[in-house]
């Protein structure tokens, strides 16, 4: 209809919107009707006029666009008059003709072509919506059916990895059982070792000592013969001394009491004594050839470390070198963290194989071949001197071919050179000095040293006298032994330390004990701790502050602890 009158395409959309609209909502209305009209007087226009009763009303939204949208809208009880404005004015004739014509088109088989077409598309429409209904069914069976599959294998999977987690607690706790034991076995065999070590130190020390004692040139004279006896006895004792040193002392790296004293080394000095120490160890065919090398600059390192780890790495080769040379260079790198001195031991001995390079670092391994039968040792040299190139600060790295030889390379840090201790006067600087120790031997051994500090030199054997001594002869020093009977040294330097009127003399404790292993708490007013080993009058005399570059008196809190070899 609209298309016949020429509706424009925004008029009839308007039109037939909102009275399809209005349709919708009386719809149901009693009565209710729908047709289009020609309003009088307007030929021009065309309207669809609905008819209904009862009291229902189209609402107000409706009206509201009609109105709005729309040329004419009237709302007149039980009936709604919707219309548009034709967009070319026609006369009623042209446009009954023009209407009738359009309906004369609409043939009834077409009608009915139109009904089939859309029945027929609207089965396929059905048919598809059920197809697709039956594979969303089958894809739930299926999702069900993998559901359940998941749920059995999740199961099966935890209850495996309950049962792998009992098993992994279970490894778990053995091992932790295994690794108790080796603590608890490798402390045993650290105790063993350094109680056997210092076992052994004492009745060695009193070898070495009264050795010395009768090689001394003020001691009574002595045949050829005994001269070079006694000579191969302080040799041996002093061998038997670096052993149960690098037994201790490997104990002590292993269990980390071991600490490096850093003092300042004439490398060169160092190079010649074990030059002239070794000298002997090599074969006939075997040309030792030791560097005559200072380093270029200050090395400051704990000197006996640096000794036993070339005097272990030399002796190695030299035992396992036949014929040929074992050469010891010395190069000084500069590197990110400042100078380091690069020692480096060749020789041409039988080497290592390939496969037990790592092996030799371990504790007492030896390398197996018709060598070892002519060779003795220990197994701890290179163990040992690797782990004191660490506490240095250096590492030790070793290179071998079965056959060609061994290249054993000892790096170590060059650190700031720290103050040295004064020249001791050739006069005695104490006029009296108390040492109280209830070691016969170490007392007639340190006399000489004594002698050369002190006028006078009281020995206290029984520690039970010896406060009572100290009062008595109010010596310019005291040094006093930890290890005796009760009292022990402790509780004698507990003594001191409560009578006001000592307070000012100085007291330096002697021992063989590391410094590690001492009770700091218990010193007291001790103002240094030095080792019975190797114990020297400059050291002492640094010690008690009789010479340049030695601290003063300190109190408990600052007991000094001067470098033990």
């Amino acid at each position: 209809m609209c298309q016949a009158l020429e509706l424009g395409e925004a008029g009839r959309v308007r039109l037939v919107t909102l009275a399809s609209e209005a349709g919708a909502e009386l719809l149901g209305s009693a009565g209710l009707s729908a047709e289009f009209v020609r309003t009088a007087g307007q030929p021009h226009r065309v309207a669809v006029r609905f008819r209904w009763k009862g009291e229902r009303a189209p609402s107000h939204d409706l009206l509201t666009a009609s109105h709005r949208l729309l040329d004419l809208c009237v709302d007149d009880r039980g009936c709604l008059l919707l219309g548009q404005d034709l967009t070319t004015p026609l006369t009623a004739d042209e446009a009954a003709r023009r209407v009738d014509a359009e309906l004369a088109g609409l043939r009834g088989p077409d009608m009915s072509e139109e009904l089939r077409r859309q029945n027929s598309q609207l089965l396929q429409a059905l048919q598809d919506e059920r197809a697709r209904y039956e594979e969303l069914e089958r894809l739930n069976k299926e999702l069900d059916e993998t559901n359940a599959g998941v749920m059995a294998l999740y199961s099966e999977l935890s209850g495996e990895l309950e049962e792998t987690n009992r098993g992994v607690v279970a490894l778990y706790a053995d091992l932790e059982d295994k690794s108790r034991r080796l603590r608890l076995a490798s402390a045993a065999k650290t105790r063993f070792w350094a109680n056997v070590s210092h076992e052994l130190r004492t009745p060695v020390n009193a070898v070495i000592a009264l050795a010395q004692l009768l090689l001394d040139e003020g001691a009574d004279p002595l045949t050829d013969e005994q001269h070079q006896q006694v000579s191969l006895i302080a040799g041996a004792g002093h061998t038997l001394l670096a052993l149960v040193e690098e037994l201790l002392d490997t104990a002590k790296a292993e269990s980390g009491r071991l600490e490096p004293q850093l003092v300042p080394v004439d490398l060169r000095t160092v190079l010649h004594q074990l030059r002239g120490t070794l000298a002997s160890a090599a074969a006939e065919d075997v040309t030792l050839d030791i560097a005559d090398t200072a380093f270029p600059g200050p090395f400051t390192t704990d000197e006996v470390m640096l000794t036993r780890v070339l005097r272990n790495v030399l002796s190695n080769s030299l035992k396992f070198t036949a014929s040929g040379t074992v050469r010891l260079t010395v190069e000084a790198e500069e590197r990110a963290a400042g100078p380091w001195a690069v020692l480096t031991v060749r020789d041409t001995g039988v080497g290592i194989p390939e496969d037990e390079v790592e092996q030799v670092f371990e504790e007492f391994y030896q390398v197996r071949g018709a060598h070892q039968r002519h060779v003795s040792g220990t197994g701890l040299g290179l163990p040992y001197a690797r782990k004191l190139t660490e506490l240095l600060g250096g590492r030790l790295t070793l290179t071998s071919a079965l056959g060609r030889g061994t290249e054993v390379t000892v790096e170590l840090p060059a650190a700031p050179v720290p103050p040295g201790p004064g020249t001791l006067p050739k006069e005695p600087l104490l006029r009296g000095v108390v040492i109280v120790d209830d070691d016969p031997v170490f007392l007639r051994t340190l006399r000489p040293t004594l002698d050369r500090l002190a006028e006078a030199t009281t020995e206290v054997t029984r520690s039970v006298e010896a406060l009572r001594t100290i009062r008595t002869t109010l010596p310019d020093a005291v040094l006093v032994d930890l290890a005796m009977p009760s009292p022990d040294g402790y509780q004698v330097l507990q003594q001191i330390s409560a009578v006001p009127s000592l307070e000012q003399v100085p007291v330096v404790v002697l021992t063989s004990m590391g410094v590690s292993d001492l009770d700091r708490d218990r010193l007291g007013r001790a103002r240094a701790v030095l080792s019975k080993t190797h114990l020297t009058a400059e050291r002492l005399a640094e010690a008690l502050g009789l010479v340049a570059g030695a601290a003063g008196p300190a109190d408990a809190q600052d007991t000094k602890e001067v470098p033990l070899p």
